[in-house]
This record gives C-alpha cells, structure tokens and sequence, in this order.
C-alpha cells in the first residue's frame, strides 16, 4: 500500500473511531428521550410531533444545498480563502431558511396534517435555520479532519439538551414539550459547532457577498442538493404517507421505531464528511482505483457494524419498544424491517459519496426513481393492508418494509454505475457476515426465553453483539480491516 493510500486509510479510520464515539454518545440520549416522550407525552403527541419533523427537516436539507458534501469540492476548488467559501455557503443557508421558516410558521397546515397543534408546536420552523446552518458548519471542519466537532454536536449536545429541555418542558408547557425542546436542542448543536470553526477557521475578513456569486453556487448546488434531499426523504417519505392515512397513533409508533432503527444509520452519514475530501483528492490525481477500494471498505466497515447492531436491536423487538412504552410493541415488525433497510442501504450510500462529484445528474436520476418507488409501494402497501383488514401496525410495517425493497434496489443501481465509472468493481458484501449472524441469531433466540423481559434485555443484547463481533472479527475482518480498532496505523 503506497503512503498516500495509508494516510487516505488512516484518515477514514480515525473519522469512523470518532463517529461510534458518536453513535455510543447518540444512543445514550436518544434512548431516554424515546422513553419520556412515550411514557410521559404519550403516543398521540409523540405522532403529531414526527409529522411536523418530516416538513420541518426536508426544509433544513433544502436550504442546506447539499453543501454537507458539496463544501469540501468547492474548498479544494476556490482559490478564495477558506473563510470566504465558507461565508458563501452559510449565507446563502441563512437566506434560504429565513424565507422557508416564515412560510411554514404563517403556513403551518402541512407540518400538522391532523390540523391538531399548540401555539408551541407552530414555532418548530424556527429550528430550521440552526439546523441547516450547523449541517454547513460542520461540513466545512470535517474537510480539516476535524470530526471530533460533529459527535460534540450532534451526538453529545444536542440529544442531551433534547432530553433535559423534554423534562423540563413537561411541567412548564406539556403540550409543547417535544417541539419546544427539538428548537433548544438545535440551537444548542449551532452553537457548539460554530465555536471551533470561528477558532480554526477564522473570521472572513475582507469577505463581501455578491449576488451574482451567491447565484451561481446556488445554481451550482442544485444537483447535489436533489440528491441529499431525495436520499433524506426516503427516511421520512413513509411517515408523510402514514400521517396522511392513518392516525397520530401509528405514526407515533413508527417514528419511534425509525428513531431507534436509525442509530445505525449515523455510522453511514458520518463517514460522509471524511470520505469527501478523501475522494476529491484522489479525483483530481485520476486515482480511480484509490477510490474504488475506499468506498469499497468504509462499505463493508459500515455494513459490519450496522449488521451487528441490527441483530442486538432486532432480535429482542418487542423488549426494545416495551422501553419506549407498552403502546409501542406493536412497532416490533417495522422496526424489523427498518433495522433491514439500514443495512441495504450503506452501499447506495457509499457509491453515491463518490457519484455525487463524478455523476450527479445520473446519480440523482436514480435517488428520484428510487423515492418514486417508495412512494409508490408505500402507499400500495398501507392501502392494501387496510383493505384486508390489518390493524395500522401492520399498514407500518408495510410502509418500512417498502423502504428496505427501494433501498436495496437503490443500491444495486448505484453501485453499478460507479463501477461502470470506475472500472473497478464495487462490492461491499462478505460472506463472513453469514457466518457472524449464525451464532448471533442462536443466541438471540435462547436469551429470549429469559424472564422477565427486562433480564432478557440486559442478557441478550450484550450477548448478541459479543458472539457477532467474535466471529466478524476472526472470520471476516483482514489487517485493513482492523485498522478501523487501531490507533498507531502506521507503526
């Protein structure tokens, strides 16, 4: 392995390191925070508060551009310095989420389809702007390698804030609490990112907007913005769907269900940010075949991780929606399919981190027919349900078992156009995945006969991810692979 390979390798596997720091810190807040809007909000408001995220945050990644991938190219091409580019891009976000948070707050009917809201929970499109704002600040630290800042942010700041603002919240304004605190916790994720980029970064002295300027990126950052808006919504597609045909109480259900499925999902979007530079670098050498081997392996990085995660979720799902609360059981077969579809998808995410300089208007073709799809089958399989009589529990697993199909045939596409692009094949799977869920799922299945449920909770799910991770780690983990658990990578 040549130097610059080592070095691009060292680099994806510090960032990865940083960010199951950062999924173990997520886990840690999300977790408390499913359990007091379930047991303490209640089901009803935990649905119509998933129903105003879905517009408030497709808003966000609207007016964020696509500058989470797009930044770290516009940094290696502009000649300006840093701080201007980046002064560009937050600007033209600020710009964009004022306007959009204005018309939904005089607007607010499609946020609450029900037509059920409090005075609170008209205030949530003012999250939009600190959130799109910290999507562009933490793009920009994460072109430096600084990664750190993100898992302080997003892992660590604003789930905890979320959790300590809920709490309070409850006494002070019960029926504004969810909304009230996702605003706080925003706002508090902003500012913990705009510290160290104002330190690192610098002020942009001398920098002066041009709307011509201000134009041109905007034009430029259409197709990329496409991409990451169409990759978002197929995450919150089916909970719009759900909210337009069922009840508060179903979607209630399914949003906690993809709140936990999607924790594996931040190992995915965090190797984003490191994987960027990494690519444009290699882009402008004409390395093709750097390139194919980084997507390559960060892709069955994350697929091994999430895999195992799936499993120690999955296999005790009724255990893990009793947490939130006993209205939450019935979400065990979406969240099945959820947990499914995060592990499909990490190749279509992966292929597109390079498709996104290389291809963007094919690559966004394929993220448009795949959404189509999902939508298409979702609404297929909600209705149809409903129609044969099923409850709304099962019309939401249909809905997340539309998601994993989209997903995979998403990857597929997006995987064979790179290779076509590349000329080298792009391949994430190994069948030493079989071999490490063999012995998981056997475990599984014996920790779930433990009583009471609690105890098999505890037992099983630590069990799980110890048998998974024994054997993924003998059997399907080479000396590059392990680099990922390994600091002194060039020792």
């Amino acid at each position: 392995m040549s130097d610059a390979a080592q070095a691009d390798i060292q680099a994806l596997a510090k960032g990865g390191r940083t960010n199951f720091l950062g999924f173990v810190l997520r886990l840690g807040g999300t977790a408390p925070f499913l359990f007091i809007a379930g047991q303490l909000y209640g089901v009803e408001a935990l649905g119509r508060y998933a129903s105003a995220l879905v517009i408030v945050e497709l808003a966000a990644q609207l007016c964020a551009l696509g500058q989470r991938r797009g930044l770290a190219q516009r940094l290696s091409e502009d000649p300006r310095a840093a701080a201007h580019v980046i002064a560009d891009g937050l600007l033209l976000t600020l710009l964009l989420g004022a306007a959009v948070a204005a018309l939904l707050y005089l607007v607010p009917a499609p946020m609450f389809p029900s037509g059920n809201y409090s005075a609170f929970d008209r205030l949530v499109p003012f999250a939009i702007v600190p959130n799109a704002l910290t999507e562009v600040a933490l793009a920009a630290l994460a072109y430096n390698y600084n990664v750190a800042a993100a898992v302080r942010s997003r892992s660590l700041v604003e789930p905890w804030a979320q959790v300590l603002a809920a709490l309070g919240f409850y006494w002070l304004a019960p029926e504004g609490g969810l909304i009230m605190s996702y605003i706080l916790a925003k706002f508090a994720a902003m500012l913990v990112a705009f510290w160290p980029l104002v330190r690192s970064i610098g002020v942009p002295r001398g920098w002066v907007p041009h709307p011509m300027r201000m134009g041109r990126l905007a034009l430029l950052s259409a197709p990329l913005a496409g991409a990451d808006l169409v990759e978002w919504g197929s995450r919150r597609l089916d909970i719009a769907i759900l909210g337009f045909l069922t009840s508060n109480t179903a979607v209630g259900v399914y949003f906690a269900a993809q709140q936990v499925a999607s924790l594996p999902q931040k190992l995915k979007t965090s190797f984003e940010p490191i994987l960027g530079p990494v690519i444009t670098r290699n882009l402008k050498e004409g390395n093709y075949a750097a390139i194919a081997a980084q997507v390559c392996q960060v892709g069955f990085w994350i697929i091994a991780v999430q895999a195992g995660i799936a499993l120690a979720l999955g296999i005790p799902g009724p255990d893990v929606m009793r947490l939130v609360g006993k209205d939450f059981i019935g979400g065990t077969g979406a969240l099945a399919f959820l947990l499914a579809a995060e592990v499909v998808a990490a190749t279509a995410v992966v292929s597109e981190a390079a498709l996104v300089y290389m291809a963007r208007l094919k690559n966004l073709y394929i993220s448009l027919f795949t959404i189509l799809l999902q939508a298409v089958l979702t609404w297929a399989g909600v209705t149809l349900m409903a129609q044969y009589g099923f409850n709304q529990k099962f019309q939401a697993a249909a809905a997340a078992m539309a998601l994993a199909f989209s997903l995979g045939v998403a990857s597929l596409l997006k995987a064979r156009l790179l290779a076509k692009i590349l000329g080298h094949g792009i391949n994430n799977w190994r069948w030493a995945l079989i071999w490490a869920a063999a012995p998981a799922v056997a475990i599984g299945w014996v920790t779930q006969q433990i009583h009471p449920w609690w105890l098999s909770l505890m037992i099983g799910v630590p069990a799980i991810l110890l048998a998974y991770g024994t054997v993924i780690w003998h059997k399907g983990f080479g000396p590059e692979d392990r680099v990922l658990f390994r600091k002194n990578v060039g020792a």
